[in-house]
């Protein structure tokens, strides 16, 4: 019996492949298309409403205190020099971090429950950071403010200079509440600021939990969103700090809060709702720079694309959005032209350097000298958790991205990427959505500039508003995605647990508390260095004119009260005095033209290299190279220059001698 394809020309390898070509390739558009897609029907739902469970919370009160002495346990070995420490401190860690994480994100939990738990979370993360130094202030920043503070307290006046700072007397809301707090309280300054601190922190997580949940309507989404937002690397930190960033970003998410609730409303309720709303961008325009920049450029492009946005128009609301985003553009602005800020000149310098070394980097320029620094070395462990969460949240962006859009399109009967062709014709309900979906492309452009030591800086402050719109797509996509096409329920958890430890193991280079670094901030602040600061007050009285390295600067001007200099004369920075075996004839004269009182010389410097890779200010040209004692030992040999105070390591030279001969 003949075969019914008998006439068909033969099937050669060549036809074979042509005929295949077609559908691997169909194959895998559907495979990215299912990836990447937004299909919102591939995960788990929030499930009933349950009470919340009074035995979880208990049990996760109590093993975070558990995992809370494991972390003292872990400071008190580091600054014993014990092998045990790293063990001790980072079970503590995982122990603190694993089980809430777990928690938070599980479907079925009550919203309260959530709430309490990130709250724990958040609070247990905050305890974390402030064991690191427990009776005193230790970040650079810290410093910066508490001698703005304690010159409020002193004099009752605002506006006062702060070398050490030169744009934060403009910026003052963040000493005026911590005053208030040491005046109505009868607290020490340190024990004021840890208290705004703490519920500063409470503030940003319940902000932005009530932020996501208004804009998508479901607590899970809303809970796992705000818990993405601790895998930031500034976070644990640097949000944590008593500097006015910690202030500004509180005010920024609760302002968001408000404007998203008010949402709905009409009438007087809206009239009310915009008040507070104008308070809140007043007080954040006397509060911190870059966040009233960041409010201004989230509610200006709120405004545009909800001018944008086709559908039912309801005028008193985008009213009520351009009022807003005017008052979030103008206000700054008004702020700055009255008081003469000098925004420009601070930031300008920082900006213009990052992005000339990101684009070298780009282009393939030869790096500066201050690139080629090695890094100090972490744990394997450690750097492996980073970058998985690196690596995660990249994975949670690419597949939550059309999915974020599509809780927004027009559902009507609409499913696939039609939804996405709603919102490309400009159909969309909630231009927040939209807003904080574009806004997510800001982690990739912050990692590329952490990736350069000039660019740092810009990366850091980035990364901390741009997680307010990572949070909201990887929460999306762990719900809508990632729970769907998972194996086993509890793969997506423990994705969580590690963006978290992520944010935890980023946040810094040495977390625990062990000996004195070379130039390593934190790790530099030390007994020695804070008695001879204090020997200079008791001694010398304060408001003497002092210069030294960047450490025993802060020193000098919190404990010692003294004026602290970040030039001899204008145009020669003190890292030229230092530096060099001899003092050259221009270092010399611009000391003696100088009002110097007294320089600090730490011999300490000469051990080791500085960690953060300079010893006075970022832009010294030696940057990353080791002075040696005879540098640092040059002044006994000029003439006019007294050694004053010598504890063996640290040295004061009184040169005051030397503005005779001018």
């Amino acid at each position: 019996m003949a075969s019914c394809d008998e006439g068909a020309p033969p099937m050669t390898p060549a036809r074979l492949t042509a005929s295949t070509e077609p559908g691997l390739l169909q194959s895998g558009i559907q495979i990215v298309s299912t990836v990447i897609g937004p299909d919102l029907h591939g995960g788990s739902s929030d499930g009933p409403t349950r009470p919340a469970s009074c035995e979880w919370i208990a049990a996760l009160c109590l093993t975070a205190a558990v995992a809370l002495l494991l972390v003292v346990a872990g400071h008190a070995a580091g600054r014993r020099a014990y092998d045990m420490a790293p063990l001790l401190f980072w079970s503590g860690v995982v122990l603190l971090v694993v089980p809430l994480s777990l928690r938070i994100g599980w479907s079925g939990v009550a919203r309260g429950e959530r709430l309490f738990l990130l709250l724990l979370l958040t609070e247990a993360l905050f305890y974390y950071k402030s064991v690191y130094s427990p009776t005193s202030f230790v970040g650079h920043d810290e410093f910066l403010h508490w001698v703005a503070t304690d010159n409020l307290l002193a004099t009752r006046r605002l506006f006062l200079s702060n070398p050490l700072l030169p744009i934060g007397p403009a910026y003052p809301a963040l000493e005026i509440l911590a005053t208030a707090i040491v005046n109505l309280t009868g607290l020490t300054l340190f024990a004021a600021a840890t208290l705004l601190l703490a519920v500063l922190k409470g503030m940003v997580v319940c902000g932005l939990f009530l932020f996501y949940e208004k804009l998508c309507g479901r607590p899970r989404i809303a809970a796992i969103a705000a818990l993405v937002n601790m895998g930031c690397s500034t976070f644990v930190l640097f949000e944590s700090t008593f500097s006015y960033e910690s202030l500004g970003i509180a005010l920024c998410v609760v302002t968001f809060a408000v404007e998203a609730a008010s949402r709905d409303l009409d009438g007087r309720p809206r009239l009310q709702a915009l008040g507070l709303i104008a308070l809140l961008l007043a007080s954040l325009a006397v509060t911190h720079h870059l966040s009233a920049a960041f409010a201004a450029v989230y509610f200006g492009t709120l405004a545009g694309f909800e001018a944008l946005r086709r559908g039912p128009l309801r005028i008193e609301a985008r009213l009520a959005m351009g009022f807003t985003a005017i008052l979030a553009i103008a206000l700054p602005f008004v702020w700055i032209e009255a008081h003469g800020n000098p925004l420009t000149g601070y930031l300008g310098p920082v900006v213009e350097a990052g992005f000339e070394t990101l684009l070298g980097k780009i282009m393939g320029a030869p790096s500066p000298k201050s690139e080629h620094l090695s890094v100090p070395a972490q744990p394997l462990a450690v750097r492996l958790t980073t970058l998985m969460a690196i690596l995660l949240l990249a994975i949670g962006l690419a597949t939550g991205f059309f999915r974020t859009l599509a809780m927004t399109a027009p559902s009507a009967g609409r499913t696939g990427w039609r939804l996405i062709q709603d919102i490309l014709r400009r159909r969309w309900r909630d231009s927040r959505i939209v807003v904080l979906t574009m806004f997510a492309f800001g982690f990739p452009v912050s990692v590329a500039f952490r990736l350069t030591i000039g660019g740092w800086e810009i990366g850091n402050r980035m990364g901390t508003f741009a997680f307010i719109a990572v949070g909201l797509l990887v929460a999306v996509s762990v719900v809508h995605f990632w729970e769907g096409h998972a194996r086993q329920r509890i793969a997506p958890a423990l994705a969580l647990v590690i963006i978290v430890s992520g944010g935890v193991t980023a946040s810094s280079l040495y977390p625990i508390h062990g000996g004195y670094r070379v130039a390593a901030d934190g790790q530099s602040v030390e007994p020695m260095g804070i008695e001879a600061a204090q020997w200079t007050k008791a001694w010398l009285g304060p408001g003497n004119r002092f210069t030294s390295d960047r450490v025993n600067r802060l020193l000098l001007a919190s404990y010692g009260r003294q004026d602290v200099r970040l030039k001899v004369v204008e145009g020669v920075a003190p890292a030229r005095v230092f530096e060099n075996e001899t003092l050259g004839p221009d270092e010399f004269w611009a000391l003696v033209r100088s009002d110097i009182d007294f320089l600090l010389v730490d011999l300490r410097l000469s051990t080791a290299p500085p960690v953060l890779g300079f010893y006075f200010e970022q832009w010294e040209a030696r940057h990353g190279k080791k002075l040696s004692g005879a540098e640092l030992l040059k002044f006994d040999d000029v003439k006019g220059v007294t050694r004053i105070f010598d504890n063996g390591w640290i040295v004061i030279y009184d040169v005051r001698g030397l503005h005779g001969n001018s």
